[in-house]
Protein backbone atom coordinates (compact mmCIF):
# COMPACT_ATOMS: atom_id res chain seq x y z
CA UNK A 1 0.00 0.00 0.00
CA UNK A 2 1.81 3.28 -1.13
CA UNK A 3 1.82 6.69 1.21
CA UNK A 4 -1.11 8.20 -0.86
CA UNK A 5 -3.28 5.06 -0.70
CA UNK A 6 -3.03 5.03 2.95
CA UNK A 7 -3.50 8.50 3.13
CA UNK A 8 -6.87 8.18 1.09
CA UNK A 9 -7.85 4.99 3.23
CA UNK A 10 -7.73 6.75 6.58
CA UNK A 11 -9.66 9.51 5.47
CA UNK A 12 -12.26 7.65 4.30
CA UNK A 13 -12.34 5.80 7.74
CA UNK A 14 -12.02 8.83 9.29
CA UNK A 15 -14.77 9.77 7.47
CA UNK A 16 -17.36 6.75 8.02
CA UNK A 17 -16.37 6.75 11.71
CA UNK A 18 -17.30 10.52 11.71
CA UNK A 19 -20.79 10.33 10.11
CA UNK A 20 -21.81 6.93 12.06
CA UNK A 21 -22.50 7.03 15.82
CA UNK A 22 -22.19 3.00 16.39
CA UNK A 23 -19.36 0.47 14.94
CA UNK A 24 -17.96 -2.70 16.42
CA UNK A 25 -14.41 -3.79 16.22
CA UNK A 26 -14.20 -7.43 15.82
CA UNK A 27 -11.18 -10.74 15.08
CA UNK A 28 -12.50 -12.47 11.69
CA UNK A 29 -9.31 -13.94 11.22
CA UNK A 30 -9.05 -17.83 10.59
CA UNK A 31 -12.48 -17.75 9.26
CA UNK A 32 -12.25 -20.01 5.91
CA UNK A 33 -13.75 -18.29 2.25
CA UNK A 34 -17.31 -19.91 2.54
CA UNK A 35 -17.75 -18.53 6.26
CA UNK A 36 -16.46 -14.94 5.85
CA UNK A 37 -18.75 -15.04 2.48
CA UNK A 38 -21.17 -16.46 4.62
CA UNK A 39 -20.58 -13.63 7.54
CA UNK A 40 -20.32 -10.93 4.54
CA UNK A 41 -23.71 -12.19 3.28
CA UNK A 42 -25.55 -12.26 6.99
CA UNK A 43 -24.17 -8.31 7.63
CA UNK A 44 -25.33 -6.94 3.80
CA UNK A 45 -28.63 -8.67 4.85
CA UNK A 46 -28.72 -6.67 7.94
CA UNK A 47 -27.64 -2.97 6.78
CA UNK A 48 -24.41 -3.87 7.92
CA UNK A 49 -21.04 -2.67 6.17
CA UNK A 50 -18.31 -4.86 7.18
CA UNK A 51 -14.64 -4.08 6.11
CA UNK A 52 -11.29 -5.55 7.18
CA UNK A 53 -8.51 -2.81 8.06
CA UNK A 54 -5.40 -2.27 9.17
CA UNK A 55 -4.98 -1.60 12.88
CA UNK A 56 -2.36 1.75 11.79
CA UNK A 57 -5.22 2.74 9.64
CA UNK A 58 -8.03 2.71 12.13
CA UNK A 59 -6.41 3.82 14.76
CA UNK A 60 -5.20 7.00 12.21
CA UNK A 61 -8.80 7.47 11.18
CA UNK A 62 -9.74 7.32 15.08
CA UNK A 63 -7.39 9.67 16.08
CA UNK A 64 -8.77 12.37 13.27
CA UNK A 65 -12.13 11.84 14.58
CA UNK A 66 -13.39 14.78 16.26
CA UNK A 67 -16.11 14.79 19.12
CA UNK A 68 -15.24 11.28 19.56
CA UNK A 69 -13.59 9.42 22.43
CA UNK A 70 -12.20 6.66 20.93
CA UNK A 71 -9.23 6.12 23.17
CA UNK A 72 -10.18 3.38 24.74
CA UNK A 73 -10.72 1.34 21.69
CA UNK A 74 -6.83 1.72 20.69
CA UNK A 75 -5.46 -0.98 23.19
CA UNK A 76 -8.31 -3.58 20.77
CA UNK A 77 -6.10 -2.99 17.32
CA UNK A 78 -3.98 -6.02 17.81
CA UNK A 79 -3.95 -8.96 15.17
CA UNK A 80 -6.52 -9.13 12.32
CA UNK A 81 -9.16 -6.58 12.84
CA UNK A 82 -12.74 -6.03 10.78
CA UNK A 83 -14.78 -2.89 11.38
CA UNK A 84 -18.69 -3.57 11.46
CA UNK A 85 -20.48 -0.11 10.40
CA UNK A 86 -24.54 -0.03 11.17
CA UNK A 87 -27.41 2.32 11.58
CA UNK A 88 -28.65 -0.32 14.62
CA UNK A 89 -27.15 -0.51 17.85
CA UNK A 90 -27.43 -4.53 18.32
CA UNK A 91 -27.70 -5.51 14.84
CA UNK A 92 -24.04 -6.41 14.50
CA UNK A 93 -24.21 -7.80 18.19
CA UNK A 94 -27.03 -10.10 16.81
CA UNK A 95 -25.00 -11.29 13.78
CA UNK A 96 -21.98 -12.15 15.83
CA UNK A 97 -23.88 -14.19 18.37
CA UNK A 98 -25.91 -15.95 15.92
CA UNK A 99 -22.98 -16.49 13.33
CA UNK A 100 -20.84 -18.11 16.80
CA UNK A 101 -23.35 -20.66 16.86
CA UNK A 102 -22.03 -22.56 14.13
CA UNK A 103 -17.90 -21.04 14.47
CA UNK A 104 -15.79 -20.20 16.80
CA UNK A 105 -15.55 -16.25 15.42
CA UNK A 106 -15.84 -13.31 14.97
CA UNK A 107 -14.47 -12.21 18.50
CA UNK A 108 -16.14 -8.89 19.37
CA UNK A 109 -13.04 -6.63 20.26
CA UNK A 110 -14.87 -3.54 20.70
CA UNK A 111 -17.91 -1.18 19.85
CA UNK A 112 -18.54 2.40 19.82
CA UNK A 113 -22.32 2.95 20.02
CA UNK A 114 -23.92 6.39 20.67
CA UNK A 115 -21.31 7.62 22.63
CA UNK A 116 -20.54 4.68 24.84
CA UNK A 117 -17.61 2.28 24.58
CA UNK A 118 -17.98 -1.44 24.90
CA UNK A 119 -14.50 -3.58 24.86
CA UNK A 120 -14.29 -7.40 25.15
CA UNK A 121 -16.13 -10.51 23.73
CA UNK A 122 -17.46 -10.65 27.77
CA UNK A 123 -19.93 -7.68 26.79
CA UNK A 124 -21.58 -9.24 23.42
CA UNK A 125 -24.77 -10.31 25.32
CA UNK A 126 -24.93 -6.58 26.82
CA UNK A 127 -25.03 -5.36 22.95
CA UNK A 128 -27.29 -8.18 22.01
CA UNK A 129 -29.62 -6.53 24.53
CA UNK A 130 -29.63 -3.32 23.57
CA UNK A 131 -32.72 -1.87 22.07
CA UNK A 132 -33.05 -0.06 18.64
CA UNK A 133 -34.26 3.48 18.56
CA UNK A 134 -37.35 1.97 16.74
CA UNK A 135 -38.26 -0.26 19.17
CA UNK A 136 -37.30 2.25 22.81
CA UNK A 137 -39.61 4.29 20.71
CA UNK A 138 -42.58 1.72 20.64
CA UNK A 139 -42.39 1.11 24.04
CA UNK A 140 -42.68 4.71 24.72
CA UNK A 141 -45.77 4.99 22.45
CA UNK A 142 -47.12 2.44 24.07
CA UNK A 143 -46.59 3.08 27.33
CA UNK A 144 -47.99 6.38 26.83
CA UNK A 145 -51.44 4.72 25.07
CA UNK A 146 -51.71 2.44 27.96
CA UNK A 147 -53.42 5.00 29.74
CA UNK A 148 -55.76 6.17 27.58
CA UNK A 149 -56.88 2.53 26.50
CA UNK A 150 -57.38 1.85 30.04
CA UNK A 151 -60.14 4.75 30.55
CA UNK A 152 -61.49 4.11 27.01
CA UNK A 153 -62.08 0.53 28.33
CA UNK A 154 -63.32 1.49 31.81
CA UNK A 155 -66.06 4.18 30.41
CA UNK A 156 -67.09 1.35 27.69
CA UNK A 157 -67.56 -0.69 30.15
CA UNK A 158 -69.22 1.08 32.78
CA UNK A 159 -71.02 3.24 30.41
CA UNK A 160 -72.95 -0.81 29.28
CA UNK A 161 -73.47 -1.64 32.89
CA UNK A 162 -75.25 1.88 33.34
CA UNK A 163 -77.16 1.51 30.36
CA UNK A 164 -77.74 -1.94 31.38
CA UNK A 165 -79.19 -0.64 34.99
CA UNK A 166 -81.13 2.08 33.17
CA UNK A 167 -82.54 -0.33 31.08
CA UNK A 168 -83.88 -3.09 33.66
CA UNK A 169 -85.29 -0.36 36.13
CA UNK A 170 -87.23 1.14 32.69
CA UNK A 171 -89.05 -2.44 32.33
CA UNK A 172 -89.81 -2.60 36.06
Amino acid sequence: MTREEKQNAIEDLTQQLAETGIFYIADTSELDAQATSNLRRECFKNDIKISVVKNTVLRKAMEKVEGKDLVELYDVLTGPTAVMFSNVGNAPAKVIKGFRKKHEKPILKGAFIEESIYVGDDQLQALVDIKSKEELIGEVIGLLQSPAKNVISALKSSGGTIAGLVKTLSER
